[in-house]
């Protein structure tokens, strides 16, 4: 294989700061998720910029510990056109360390309630010594798609930021 990064896009019919808000938001990460692994956001505060630090609470069946915890750091942070970030483990002592594979979102907007969204995953900075034990891709289109699934409802039933959904309005008197 050539590149080193697979890729999907699907239109999601809702505006693109919108799916940008959900992107952004640690919580969600776990409801995107296509796999599974991702069990709950540790840190949930919103993503706000390149170099933020936040972790997530993940389960695989073949993972040593099975219960883990992978360390993120954002890498892009274009609002609201990209966001992405890059997946590591804390090594102890305040030492971090990414494994060289990023989940990368590119947010193209489709009118004003529609956006293109693909979502990448590449790992050419893989190093050698994770290629020895881990194939890539880990990940294939097929959980790429799920994942740009599972975002859709998200980002198309949450009102964009100063909306107010009908359901939440006051009554008229």
């Amino acid at each position: 294989m050539t590149e080193e990064k697979v890729s999907v896009t699907r239109t999601i019919a809702a505006s693109v700061t919108r799916v940008f808000a959900v992107l952004a938001d640690p919580t969600t990460h776990a409801r995107i998720d296509g796999t599974g692994w991702v069990q709950e956001a540790v840190d949930q505060a919103p993503l706000t910029e390149v170099g933020q630090i936040f972790r997530m609470d993940m389960y695989h069946a073949n993972h040593p510990n099975g219960d883990y915890q992978v360390v993120n750091k954002v890498h892009v942070f274009d609002e609201p056109h990209a966001i992405a970030w890059l997946t590591g483990e804390d090594k102890g002592g305040g030492r971090l360390e990414f494994g060289g594979w990023i989940w990368r979102y590119d947010l193209a907007p489709n009118g004003p309630l529609e956006t293109n969204v693909t979502l990448s995953y590449e790992w050419t900075a893989v190093p050698q010594h994770i290629r020895d034990y881990l194939e890539f891709p880990v990940f294939g289109p097929d959980h790429l798609g799920n994942s740009l699934d599972h975002l859709a409802p998200l980002a198309e039933s949450t009102p964009a930021a100063g909306t107010v959904s009908r359901a939440s309005s006051p009554p008229r008197a």
